[in-house]
């Protein structure tokens, strides 16, 4: 009885489900979310990567500090375009509304297909390994016991943000609190080891001495590593619609949250070096498990925790994200209107969250995501440069259109002069990988056009599109949210579900 039928048989709420289903309206809430989205597996992950790609001590640590420079600026520009384009769904919503809806699509599509699913996949199989090291300390642990505890927390992650915005974000806030300490802990340590004297490696004569002959190429590819742990700078994008006061909020996160996370990655870094030499910290499969290991002795079980911790609330983080970003395509007619739809009590969206999870542990299973860490960093990159670049077409193709936050043109210049660099010598120093995630993207196009250009479809595809939205319907117990009640029409006794 809570559904209506529109003209093609889609069903509609009558009532009580009118907004979106959480609201930031808290600032400290804000920069928790901001803060925990960026702040990840990725700081026990990247710095061997950054440290192999850079050649040196030193000129790791630079792009560590500049990295967060960089996401600095695109931070700024994604502040505008959430204030003036106010629909959730980051660079998907800003780029169909600028350059329409194939190019909007294409970032959809390879943000759904690989993007978001192959991170996923590879924080929860961080995260296992953390939890099981512990069980087998001479060996590395066994493929399947990790498969299936990290696909048993991605089912329960999943569970709970379907249960509850209010848990999902709870999870958020306290995991957050949790990563923090944890890297605190690794900070404190290693200045007390620095005060003591065990800094060779960054003594200024030996921090630039260079492992290996550096290149421009090189230099790009250490840049890409580094964006793997700053991903989810512009996470607060895709939830614009409930973020209450976003023309204050959201440069206030921004202007908090991303110093505060370049400080704490460098800081990281440094106590990683007071205790290792660079030889070491290549050679070891998990650097803070080797910095335990070797200062904090009977203690050194406190590192996988930890770890085990910041992965866990990083699953949470992007599986919150990644379901809003089906949700807004689902909503603009470029995913299936089911997707598009929220549980009738908890407002939470449902389908969307179940193909997110369905798709992370697809890759879970298929083994190896390393060389789709690659892709998706070029992509990555890749959808914040056309993101960018449209803040500089809509400032002139919509000169008069009102603009609460309104960045200084250099700010989105100089992203798009370290983009076009970043971008061109990545691709010249791995053209299959880079090319690979150019080819991936570029599968949508097809897609695109089949999917959601053609409007005429057969009969027999239709009604089996809208049975299967009917059953999905059944199953999850989910309708379109509606903005105003007074809009919907009642019941009628031909009614159905």
């Amino acid at each position: 009885s809570f559904l209506r039928h529109d003209h093609s048989g889609t069903a509609y709420a009558l009532g009580g489900v009118t907004k979106m289903y959480m609201q930031l309206n808290n600032p400290l809430l804000i920069l928790l979310f901001l803060s925990g989205n960026i702040i990840g597996s990725g700081i026990f992950i990247s710095p061997k990567g950054v440290l192999d790609h850079a050649g040196s001590v030193g000129f790791s640590l630079i792009v560590w500090v500049l990295g967060g420079g960089i996401c600095a600026l695109g931070s700024l520009c994604y502040a505008e375009l959430g204030v003036t384009i106010p629909k959730s769904g980051g660079d998907y919503s800003y780029v169909t509304e600028i350059f329409g809806g194939l190019v909007g699509f294409l970032l959809l599509w390879s943000a759904v297909l690989i993007m978001y699913p192959t991170t996923l996949a590879v924080i929860a199989l961080t995260f296992s390994n953390y939890v099981l090291q512990p069980a087998f300390p001479d060996c590395l642990p066994p493929y399947i016991a990790t498969r299936l505890l990290s696909t048993t927390c991605v089912l329960f992650l999943t569970w709970v943000n379907c249960s509850s915005v209010r848990w999902g974000t709870r999870i958020q806030d306290i995991f957050t609190v949790g990563k923090l300490l944890a890297l605190v802990l690794i900070i404190i340590v290693g200045m007390i080891q620095i005060a003591k004297g065990h800094y060779d490696a960054l003594d200024p004569q030996t921090a630039f001495e260079f492992i290996k002959d550096p290149s421009v190429g090189q230099i790009a590819l250490a840049f890409l590593q580094a964006s793997f742990a700053y991903s989810g700078w512009n996470f607060l994008n895709y939830v614009t619609e409930e973020v209450v006061e976003p023309r204050k909020n959201l440069p206030r996160a921004i202007y908090i949250s991303i110093p505060l996370v370049t400080l704490v990655y460098t800081l990281t870094n440094i106590a990683y070096f007071s205790s290792m030499s660079p030889q070491e910290l290549l050679e070891s499969n998990a650097v803070a498990v080797t910095f335990g290991e070797k200062l904090l002795g009977v203690f050194s079980w406190v590192m996988p925790i930890s770890v085990a911790l910041s992965t866990f609330g990083g699953i949470n983080g992007y599986l919150f994200t990644s379901s809003r970003l089906c949700f807004s395509g689902a909503r603009e007619g470029h995913l299936p209107y089911l997707l598009a739809m929220i549980h009738l009590k908890s407002c939470t969206p449902i389908p969307a969250l179940l193909v997110c999870c369905t798709a992370t542990i697809l890759i879970l299973c298929i083994g190896d995501t390393h060389n789709l860490i690659n892709y998706v960093s070029f992509i990555n990159y890749l959808s914040y440069g056309v993101t960018i670049a449209g803040l500089l077409y809509y400032r002139w193709k919509k000169p008069k259109l009102v603009r609460p936050i309104k960045v200084n043109l250099l700010v989105p210049c100089s992203y798009l002069v370290f983009w076009a660099v970043l971008l061109g010598f990545s691709l010249y120093s791995e053209p299959v990988v880079c090319g690979m995630g150019l080819v991936i993207m570029l599968t949508g196009v097809p897609i695109y056009f089949i999917g959601v250009q053609w409007k005429n479809k057969p009969h027999c595809i239709s009604s089996a599109v809208e049975r299967v939205t009917y059953l999905g319907q059944k199953l999850c117990y989910v309708v379109f949210p509606q903005d105003d009640p007074s809009e919907i029409q009642p019941l009628t006794e031909k009614s159905e579900l």
